[in-house]
């Protein structure tokens, strides 16, 4: 397998490099076809490449599918990531910001990962499960700017539950905005974390 360089000149690529190159284009087609849309025929075709070759790399679809996903959810934890510095509750909305734009730009892709964990796929819930976890973990972190919420049980599930709100009102709103900007959208989902912590009983 090779590249062209920069340069006009060719260079070939290892194993794994072709491997990295063809799962980045599988995430690139999944932005906008379903899971179930992504075949090896269409992979190969975009990619220039025989079926047979992908299957070398790949096994099979189920494989596939799964590579393609766990990269997605991969990009979708680095692209979310908040800044080190500012207050909490300003690093949140950084991170639901680019959480919220993420799924607009690779609605089909994330919303097959959702359907795909809820509808028994044992592999896509362990990828969603801990996509999900990397994302409500930051929450927590200590850092020189403290955290957003005390980090106790009680806490912990409400953040669990506030992550399927923010999911849920995120994919309703890329369909349908009802007249809610994204901005508006935004202050919901940084403003309705600490509201719902704040629900939760102090110890007796």
């Amino acid at each position: 397998m090779t590249a062209t360089t920069p340069t006009g000149s060719r260079t070939r690529l290892t194993p794994e490099q072709r491997r990295s190159q063809l799962l980045d284009l599988g995430v690139r087609l999944l932005a906008t076809r379903s899971l179930d849309e992504l075949s090896i025929d269409l992979l190969a075709e975009e990619a220039g490449i025989s079926r047979g070759l992908l299957y070398h790399y790949f096994g099979n679809k189920h494989a596939f599918h799964e590579a393609v996903v766990r990269r997605a959810a991969d990009d979708l934890i680095a692209q979310t990531a908040p800044p080190v510095d500012g207050e909490p509750l300003e690093r949140l909305l950084v991170s639901v910001a680019a959480y919220l734009d993420y799924v607009v730009a690779n609605y089909e892709g994330y919303l097959s990962l959702v359907k795909g964990a809820a509808g028994g796929n044992d592999t896509l819930r362990e990828i969603y499960e801990e996509a999900r976890s990397a994302l409500t973990d930051r929450i927590f972190r200590e850092d020189a700017q403290g955290t957003i919420i005390p980090d106790t049980p009680a806490s912990r599930l409400i953040v669990r539950g506030w992550a399927a709100l923010a999911e849920e009102l995120v994919l309703t709103w890329v369909v349908d905005p009802a007249g809610v900007t994204r901005d508006e959208l935004l202050g919901i989902l940084a403003a309705s974390l600490p509201a719902l912590v704040d629900a939760v009983p102090g110890p007796a």
